[in-house]
């Protein structure tokens, strides 16, 4: 049997109640109506704010951190967070306000509720080696969005060290690694807290793809591996020009590994980087087209392997990519012709299902905080198609303003800003922007009390009516 989170109330009002997490999600405990556990909004609550905490789950791991609440969230009779005083909840320092890991047995007190913790079923011992769910930390945003999250992992100091590991089973002769035989490594594309990648050719055709070596810092277990390539099976099956194909993936000597297509123009943040931090209207607008019509595709997809509503599992249609952002979407030079390629499609979903959550999705809870809506926070397990197009709506504006669609000030509680705050319109960040493709964009970025745009093809068609 699978791992379960259950909460289970054993002091304050609503005492006897129990709400069981089976499955990699992310909500909120508070008194707001999009809160799960919601508390009642009355008197005997009044201590708990709105928005009070974020608990972040993928069984057996839970992880809560508090969101600038001015009574605090208390584990095991100690203070986890809270604002220092009476200012405004979005003005709660970042650094004030940690996670904390929470374990079977621990207690959790909002106000005068109290919360059981309870890991169920599965086994003990595959507790220890299963990586824990992963927030934010205390690095800046644009730091949080380069690197995916954590630093410090094994194999940053000396990246080689992992193409080392893959050579010896290749050597060896593991058929694990068969796929990498014949190919030759030109140089380091680059590497962040979930792992290395590198430019490596075929060796007879001398086709240029992109080698990525994932690192799960807890360790693979047994059939770790194997589940996690049934799962990219999805995306192998994916085949759009304006995609990034994936080829082959495996595991071998604790590493997980997969081949896709190299893309010789880097990523949209590259490529705004470039750019002195502004791509121009006129060179952003066909890439922002041609992701659109990426986005249209994974969503409508035939899926070899979803989980079906009865638990079991037969081909579907439509993935949701939960971390589109301008470093997930890679540009294809050729001549004159630049094509816009969307990467990462179905990774992180595989890394969730394997147990290794964490690893791709690092700096938010299983996203990156600077473009997700609301939505994905309160509940990531039901995250819909339309949380991708919000996100690439906020890529768009990020590219061409060179800033994120809401107010992220570094003092700020990033978690609580999303939840509480709305997008600034574009053309107080780029004036430039014509008033009707900004109206646009703006309706995009609505994301309260739902995100307006439910497709992918539906902004597509409502930027170009704006042109």
């Amino acid at each position: 049997m699978p791992f379960r989170i259950k909460l289970r109330v054993t002091q304050g009002p609503l005492k006897g109640m129990e709400y069981v997490f089976p499955d990699r999600t992310s909500t909120i405990l508070g008194r707001g109506v999009d809160c799960h556990p919601r508390l009642p909004d009355d008197e005997a609550h009044q201590t708990i704010s709105r928005h009070h905490c974020l608990l972040d789950v993928n069984p057996p791991r839970a992880r809560i951190r508090d969101l600038g609440s001015l009574n605090g969230t208390w584990v095991n009779g100690r203070v986890i967070g809270r604002r220092s005083g009476p200012e405004a909840p979005e003005r709660t320092v970042v650094e004030d306000y940690r996670e904390h890991d929470l374990n079977d047995g621990d207690q959790v007190r909002l106000g005068e509720t109290v919360y059981l913790v309870s890991v169920e079923t599965g086994d003990p011992e595959d507790v220890t080696r299963r990586e824990e769910s992963v927030f934010g930390t205390t690095e800046t945003l644009d730091r949080r969005e380069r690197s995916g999250g954590q630093a410090g992992v094994p194999g940053e100091k000396d990246p080689a060290a992992l193409l080392r590991v893959l050579a010896e089973g290749i050597k060896k002769g593991d058929k694990s690694v068969a796929c990498l035989r014949g190919l030759s490594v030109v140089r380091m594309l680059g590497r962040g807290a979930s792992g290395v990648a590198y430019l490596v050719r075929r060796g007879k055709s001398g086709e240029p793809l992109a080698l990525k070596i994932l690192m799960p810092q807890g360790g693979l277990g047994q059939g770790d591996a194997p589940m996690f390539m049934r799962e990219v099976e999805n995306t192998k099956a994916l085949r759009h020009p304006n995609v990034v194909r994936l080829f082959d993936s495996a595991g071998y000597g604790g590493l997980l590994f997969y081949t896709m297509d190299y893309c010789n123009g880097g990523s949209l943040e590259d490529l705004r980087a470039k750019r002195g931090g502004r791509v121009s209207l006129k060179e952003a607008l066909p890439l922002v087209l041609q992701a659109l019509d990426g986005l249209d595709y994974i969503h409508n997809a035939e899926i070899p392997r979803v989980r079906l509503a009865d638990g079991s599992y037969g081909r579907g249609r439509g993935l949701v990519h939960r971390d589109l952002k301008p470093g997930n979407i890679f540009l294809s030079v050729r001549g004159k012709a630049v094509t816009a390629k969307i990467a990462d499609v179905g990774v992180g979903k595989a890394f969730d299902t394997a147990g290794l959550s964490g690893l791709t999705r690092t700096g938010a809870v299983a996203g990156t905080p600077v473009f997700m809506p609301r939505q994905q926070i309160i509940n990531f397990k039901y995250a819909k198609p339309d949380v991708d197009v919000w996100a690439l709506a906020a890529t768009f504006y990020r590219i061409i303003s060179g800033a994120y669609p809401r107010d992220f000030d570094t003092g700020k509680d990033p978690w609580r800003v999303v939840l509480e705050t709305q997008p600034v319109p574009i053309r107080q960040r780029a004036p430039q922007v014509p008033e009707a493709l900004a109206r646009v964009i703006d309706r995009a970025l609505i994301d309260n009390p739902e995100i307006l745009f439910q497709g992918a093809a539906e902004l597509k068609k409502a930027i170009q009516a704006a042109l």
